[in-house]
Order: structure tokens, then sequence, then C-alpha cells
């Protein structure tokens, strides 16, 4: 009789060794370690690394269209994100290292896309705030370099712990400034844009 017993003990541990035994009667594995997926964004306007389409560039008519895009893996804790668009090149504006051409916040973190043609406005229903771009109009200025080498957009998207108290009308640096320390999470999108 013992030695039937340690003839079965024998043959459990090698069908567990062989991964023979059904999953159910295998102890569950740990969860796997490692880092947490970062945000990503994305676009079904253009691809990442590619131009802008003129649609959406100060060419566009009637009136430039701001591009869609879509974000992922956004990390836990979430409360809202803002979105900063501005131009690598371009004059850099009092206070600012370069020129902004689209600062939203206080979208909700609920949120997983921005669609194509949001309309210019200091709010949107779902409490949005559209900030001042470089002409300042609370909305989207499409890229609008000279005639000559290309210039580089970044749209960089934010996941806060927080929602935002700044007004429509602060210029993107107050904006940066109330998101110091409640950034969890930063996606870029980067494109070019010659005229």
């Amino acid at each position: 009789m013992k030695i039937k017993c340690s003839q079965s003990w024998m043959a459990l541990g090698l069908l567990l060794a062989a991964g023979m035994l059904p999953l159910a009667a295998q102890q569950a594995a740990p969860p796997p370690s490692g880092p947490v997926p970062q945000l990503t964004l994305m676009s079904s306007g253009f691809a990442d690394g590619s131009e802008v389409p003129v649609k959406y560039s100060c060419d566009g008519k009637p009136a430039p269209l701001t591009p869609p895009f879509q974000w992922g893996n956004v990390p836990k804790g979430t409360v809202t994100f803002a979105l900063v668009a501005h131009d690598l090149d371009g004059a850099p504006m009092k206070g600012m290292y370069d020129t902004t051409h689209w600062l939203l916040w206080n979208i909700p973190g609920s949120s997983t896309q921005l669609p194509e043609g949001v309309p210019a406005g200091p709010s949107m229903p779902d409490g949005t705030v559209q900030g001042k771009n470089v002409r300042g109009v609370n909305g989207f200025q499409g890229p609008c370099p000279p005639p000559g080498k290309p210039h580089h957009y970044v749209f960089e998207l934010y996941a806060l712990d927080t929602k935002l108290d700044v007004a429509a009308d602060a210029p993107r640096g107050d904006v940066m400034k109330a998101m110091d320390g409640h950034v969890i999470g930063k996606a870029s999108y980067v494109s070019f844009f010659h005229r």
C-alpha cells in the first residue's frame, strides 16, 4: 500500500512538472510583475511622425478643423486630462518657449477621445476648458508656419489626479504651473507641417 501511495505522488509530481495537469488542479500563478503600460495617444486623422493634413492647418477651408485624438492605458486615479499642442519651431511668445496652438484642460477622466472639429469657445458641455492659442482665441490654431522648412508640432496629453482651478483666459504658463505635482501620466504625438 505504501508503494502505491508513493507512486501516486510521484506520478502527480511528473504531471505537474510536464504541465499536463488540468489548470483547475494547478495552483494559481502570481500576477505578472513589471511596469504599468504608459498612457497612449493616437489620431485617426494622421499618423504619429507624419505631416499634418491641410484640413487641420491654417490653409484648411473654410477654417482649420481640430484633429481627432484617442487615448488608452489611462493611469488609475486619473481625474482629468489636459492637452497642449505647440510648435517647437515657432517664435517664442512672451513668457513661453514656443508657440501655443491648442490648450485644453479639465477634460473628464472618463473621456477617451476628442472628436474632429471641436468648436472654438472657452468651455465645452462636458466641463472641458479650452484656453487661448497664440492668436488669443479660445480654441485651436492650425499649423501655419511661414513658407520654407517644416515646423514640428507636438500634441501632449497629460493625465492629472485633480481638476484644475484655472480661468479660461489664463496663459499656458499658468496652466502648466497648476498641473505641477498632479501629472500621473503623459503621452506625446509628434507631427510636422510645411507650406
